[in-house]
């Protein structure tokens, strides 16, 4: 069944958004885009190559010469009005969610809505951008900062949430008057390019907004967006070995870098914790999304004095799931995004069990639902040596590790070359500071396992990259501070 948007318009085939116009690709070529809950055919995209990206950057760069020039109120009034456009569209958007990545539509809503927040507070931040005054060593001199935009962005995105994570870096970029080329994911373009379509509603000046598709050719799209000399600033959400890649590519051009890659989110319940509380933050953090985000709970570290009690309270919640189409009512939790996506879940699943751990719950996938759902799975006796404490499973399967003592699990807890999120459960005040402040991770969640907010700076450490998007912070990331100084200031007043 295809499911109906309120305004068809929002649904973009065989086009690309590129100088205020619709496009094709300048060979005629398209790729396919498949619901991944049923396997059929969506429709069809552009397949761009080297030639078109140019092209968009190119159109960014001319429309950069006079949107740097907008103020900073005059820009927020445009991402205000792109925001109020999302919220009056925000069921079509949520159902162009659920059909092409699978989330179920209460998870596609929730995704909208946070999407659309980060307009909402860049916008608040644009009229609020200063520099500094700085003392000077030097007599007779003043000296000042002043923030600029750096320039033409190449925003590369993932699939998993097609709206939020094109809204947390658009923002930004456009609230300090940066133009953008939007390479959306060849797995989801179709939400990118609704967005793109309330962009060009809203008044967004042709060029300063460009979103390009492309599945076979991204590796190609890729090396013109990090080696272009145009362009200035590259942020990536992606895997860790991408990242390393494009970092690479970048290096020849010395581009301003965001990377938001991999992780393995520790999640740590100490006896003191509130093991209920636990029970629903380890529920929210690793199933969310069927277990496909970033900071989902990876590895799930249980004390064993509350070990017995958590898997039991957390096995009874997991049970409750209901995994189907992401349109049917009731559903919980839809599919993974692709084949390769169930392989690595069901080979995570068959290496705990070779090694030792027991499957409390799920542990297969549902041929009858489709080719790509797997059951909500729960292993307990997990240890290091199995393949989920070293890599990130992206899926729904939960691994209870036992452990001992604060020391031993922190250990534990840091022994990954990532550190994205981290979580933990505990009442004592002390111990929260002591954990909080020894896991090397970019953010931390307390007796929560939800900490995404656009007011919050997100972003890792160590191979989970750097840079920070959202907040106050995640301006900056698309700013360069000028200095400057005037000389000759010292004379005494004039007679």
């Amino acid at each position: 069944m295809t499911p109906k948007l309120r305004d068809p318009s929002l649904f973009k085939q065989d086009v690309c958004y590129v100088n205020g116009e619709w496009v094709t690709a300048r060979s005629g070529k398209t790729f396919e885009v498949h619901d991944p809950a049923t396997g059929q055919l969506i429709g069809t995209c552009p397949e761009f190559e080297a030639q078109d990206t140019e092209k968009a950057i190119e159109a960014a760069a001319v429309a950069f010469n006079e949107f740097r020039l907008k103020t900073g109120r005059e820009r927020s009034k445009l991402l205000r009005k792109w925001y109020d456009l999302m919220v009056e569209n925000a069921d079509d958007l949520a159902t162009l969610i659920t059909w092409e990545n699978g989330k179920p539509t209460a998870d596609a809503k929730g995704e909208v809505t946070y999407a659309a927040n980060f307009f909402e507070w860049f916008s608040e931040e644009a009229p609020r951008i200063y520099g500094d005054t700085i003392p000077s060593s030097v007599p007779g001199n003043r000296v000042f900062t002043i923030k600029e935009p750096v320039g033409v962005c190449g925003l590369i995105t993932p699939w998993n949430f097609p709206a939020a994570m094109i809204t947390r870096k658009v923002g930004p970029a456009l609230a300090v008057g940066c133009t953008v080329v939007c390479k959306a994911p060849g797995e989801t373009p179709y939400t990118p390019l609704a967005l793109a379509e309330l962009a060009h509603r809203a008044g967004i000046p042709k060029g300063v907004v460009n979103v390009i598709t492309a599945l076979n050719n991204t590796p190609e799209v890729g090396q013109v967006l990090t080696t272009h000399p145009t362009v200035r600033k590259i942020s990536f959400t992606g895997s860790t070995p991408v990242g390393k890649l494009l970092m690479k590519q970048c290096s020849g051009t010395l581009k301003k870098l965001s990377l938001e890659l991999g992780g393995n989110a520790p999640f740590i319940i100490f006896d003191d914790a509130d093991v209920d509380l636990a029970v629903a933050g380890a529920v929210a953090s690793k199933f969310r999304s069927s277990g496909q985000t970033c900071v989902c709970a990876n590895r799930i570290f249980v004390q064993r004095g509350v070990y017995d009690e958590f898997a039991t309270k957390f096995a009874a919640k997991v049970r409750d799931f209901t995994v189907g189409n992401g349109f049917d009512s009731g559903v919980t939790h839809g599919p993974l995004i692709h084949g390769k996506a169930i392989d690595k879940v069901e080979q995570h699943v068959r290496d705990a069990e070779q090694k030792g751990a027991t499957v409390v719950l799920g542990g297969h996938r549902m041929p009858d639902l489709g080719p790509n759902f797997f059951q909500p799975t729960v292993l307990t006796g997990m240890t290091t040596d199995m393949a989920m404490a070293a890599e990130e499973t992206f899926g729904p399967v939960a691994g209870l590790f036992p452990f001992d003592t604060e020391e031993e699990v922190v250990r534990m807890a840091n022994a990954t070359p990532v550190g994205l999120a981290g979580y933990f459960f505990s009442r004592d005040i002390h111990r929260v500071h002591r954990v909080a402040e020894h896991l090397e991770v970019g953010m931390v969640g307390v007796n929560t396992g939800l900490i995404s907010d656009p007011a919050a700076p997100f972003g890792g450490v160590k191979e989970s990259g750097f840079g920070r998007e959202g907040s106050l912070y995640g301006i900056g990331e698309y700013q360069v501070t000028k200095m400057i100084t005037y000389g000759g200031m010292g004379k005494p007043l004039q007679r």
